[in-house]
């Protein structure tokens, strides 16, 4: 084993004129950008590049409702937007009854969790108990895995006041609510 490698292996020196072809082509490449950086500075003194004409151009006016969707294309908001519109027709996803009594604060785009709050602790329970059932129909109306779960707020508790009377560090009746 000396170290050679077999004459199979071996990569051919590129020869004299195969060096001359490859700078040629490197001189070409750069005398061509220098030439497109030359006319963008050429079309920037004369006030911009792009001039109108017949063909459609991204300045061309369009809808508004074509321009919502492309910005939420682009921004990655069709998510967020399609729960907002379920948050909007709640009383028909959910039914009058449970409308009047549970409602939708905010949805968690990174846990895809819509959070609801109910007004009792004996319909936040109840809610908790629907919240498979209303996944289910949430993901059938958004699309498969747009909302993972469901997360039930109960009522929030009364206001805590602070005074003479009450103990450093007492939560009062606070552990009877949520």
């Amino acid at each position: 084993m000396s170290g050679e490698e077999p004459a199979s292996q071996r990569v051919p020196e590129p020869s004299g004129v195969d060096l001359a072809r490859v700078a040629l082509r490197a001189a070409r490449e750069q005398a061509r950008a220098r030439g497109n950086a030359a006319q963008q500075k050429k079309q920037a003194r004369r006030g911009g590049g792009l001039r109108s004409g017949a063909g459609a151009d991204g300045r061309d006016p369009m809808a508004l409702g074509a321009a919502i969707n492309r910005l939420l294309t682009e921004r990655g908001w069709e998510a967020p937007a399609a729960v907002g519109g379920v948050m909007g027709r709640w009383p028909q996803i959910v039914g009058e009854d449970v409308a009047k009594h549970c409602e939708p604060e905010r949805y968690d785009e990174e846990e895809r969790a819509l959070i609801v709050r109910c007004d009792s602790t004996a319909w936040a329970t109840n809610l908790r108990l629907l919240a498979p059932t209303l996944v289910a129909r949430l993901n059938e109306d958004l699309g498969h895995g747009t909302v993972r779960l469901i997360k039930v707020l109960g009522p929030g508790g009364p206001q805590r006041r602070y005074g003479p009377l009450r103990a450093p560090g007492s939560t009062g009746p606070g552990d009877t609510y949520g």
